[in-house]
């Protein structure tokens, strides 16, 4: 079975400076995935043969092109630029997302298209929001226009949550509590999922229907809350095309990244359907083996198990 993984990070100093690098040193966590990160070469695919993955798709880890400000958005275009280097070097194990300067938008459109078409990148990775907007700011039309027009998703990836939430809710918490529960034991979760619903009930995806979301994590708490989100927002939304619950079926496709046991994907393939679940580990964040592991052992349909593992992605990126 051919494996191909999609949510897969990697780091490029024009995006993550030395501070960055500092500080992800000092995380006691984090601080062994660094060397991980900058690989994109001969170590990342012993690590993909280990495990039985076939093809990583590639995206800049956070922060990203969006920390930049707007009069260094050209340093995206480099980022990219070696990204497609290293797929030339490597044109059957490695795809990427490009990393866009979503607070410039335009130019952020324009690097998508030229990512796309002179490149050859599959969509772009979105982290977060930008200054403080989610994309259903009406500043962000030309990024999600291009996307549209390009045929190509957009991948929803969570980022630190702007300072106000911080305080919020995250204070009076030790350092090490705060910053991990409000990033990936729980915070990026639920805001990435907040950003797709406003997606959904803004008519975001009803003025671009042919827009394609990704989320990941296993579809970022929503599966589980979907048929109450549904009967609660759906019917104070009549401007819809459809239920909220179906933009699920049209739109939205989730990754199992970061996700190895066996219940939550469960209940993704008994509320959306094998067609919109898509295989990614998160790698280096996350390690390969166990996510392959529940992806070759759970007892799903074999049919089911082969879109997941390859075949709507292949389909989705075009690959």
């Amino acid at each position: 079975m051919k494996v191909i993984a999609i949510e897969e990070h990697f780091t490029h100093p024009t995006l993550y400076n030395e501070e960055g690098e500092g500080e992800l040193g000092d995380h006691p966590i984090m601080a062994g995935i660094r060397k991980k990160l900058r690989d994109l070469g001969r170590g990342r695919i012993a690590d993909m043969d280990a495990a039985g993955i076939d093809v990583q798709v590639l995206s800049h880890a956070v922060p990203g092109a969006e920390a930049l400000k707007p009069e260094e958005a050209h340093r995206a275009s480099q980022a990219n630029d070696a990204l497609a280097d290293a797929i030339s070097h490597h044109p059957d194990r490695f795809a990427g997302f490009a990393a866009l300067p979503v607070q410039a938008p335009d130019a952020a459109a324009d690097e998508l298209r030229r990512a796309v078409e002179e490149l050859g990148l599959k969509g772009a990775m979105l982290n977060g929001l930008t200054t403080g907007r989610f994309l259903d700011d009406a500043a962000f039309q030309p990024v999600l226009a291009a996307a549209e027009a390009l045929r190509v998703p957009l991948y929803l990836h969570p980022a630190l949550p702007p300072k106000p939430v911080l305080d919020a809710y995250f204070s009076g918490l030790s350092e090490l509590q705060a910053d991990n529960l409000a990033t990936a034991a729980w915070g990026w979760h639920s805001e990435t999922a907040v950003h797709l619903l406003r997606l959904i009930v803004s008519g975001v995806l009803d003025e671009y229907p042919g827009l394609q979301i990704i989320i990941g994590h296993m579809g970022e708490m929503i599966p589980f809350a979907l048929s109450r989100i549904d009967t609660v927002l759906t019917p104070i939304n009549e401007h819809l095309r459809q239920p909220v619950a179906d933009y699920f079926k049209t739109n939205v496709h989730i990754t199992t990244s970061g996700y190895a046991t066996f219940p939550p994907l469960q209940l993704a393939l008994a509320v959306l359907g094998a067609d919109r679940i898509i295989f990614s580990v998160d790698h280096p964040y996350t390690p390969n083996e166990p996510m392959v592991n529940l992806l070759k052992t759970a007892p799903i349909d074999e049919a089911d198990r082969e879109k997941i593992a390859h075949g709507n992605v292949e389909k989705l990126l075009r690959l």
